[in-house]
């Protein structure tokens, strides 16, 4: 009986599979992070028609971290499995916190530096501005770093030692 992942794999055109096989990391990094923001857009924008309406940044804040939570889960149990150690945990969410500032600055630069909030433009302006420089600008600044920083200090495996030869991190395959 084919595994679930054979299954999926059977709907993917013939010429694609090969780079999902050989990618496949990457590729569940990037359904988890699709889901996360999907996640973070409607915590969002949820909070910024409610009771964060005057506090743009701050909305972004709170979808961000709402969404990191649910992405450290989805991470760690299928993008980059392994045993897990606490000191996994506070790499995460320190690379995460690093992540969360580089995910609100542009929506920080538009709004206060450039000034493109009401009553210097439109309401529509500034919706589509805030949503361009903090949802995508940013979102993507922050996924970047969350995936490098991922693969090279939060999930790593140990390789298994040979005698007398030290033992080094290396990025863990799914």
């Amino acid at each position: 009986m084919p595994s679930p992942t054979q299954r999926a794999l059977a709907l993917v055109p013939a010429r694609l599979r090969p780079f999902l096989v050989q990618h496949r990391k990457l590729v569940k990094f990037l359904l988890v992070g699709g889901t996360c923001f999907v996640l973070t857009m409607a915590v969002n924008f949820g909070l910024k028609l409610t009771v964060l309406h005057a506090k743009p940044v701050a909305s972004l804040t709170v979808a961000t971290v709402v969404a990191t939570l649910v992405s450290y889960v989805l991470n760690r149990q299928w993008s980059f499995r392994t045993n897990g150690t606490h000191r996994e945990a506070v790499l995460f969410f320190v690379v995460s916190g690093v992540a969360v500032l580089v995910n609100d600055a542009p929506l920080a630069v538009s709004r206060y530096l450039l000034d493109l909030r009401e009553p210097d433009v439109s309401a529509f302006t500034q919706e589509v501005a805030d949503f361009l420089s903090g949802m995508i600008v940013g979102t993507l600044l922050a996924m970047v770093f969350r995936y490098w920083a991922m693969k090279h200090w939060v999930f790593v495996s140990e390789r298994p030692s040979v005698a007398g030869e030290r033992t080094e991190p290396r990025s863990e395959r799914v």
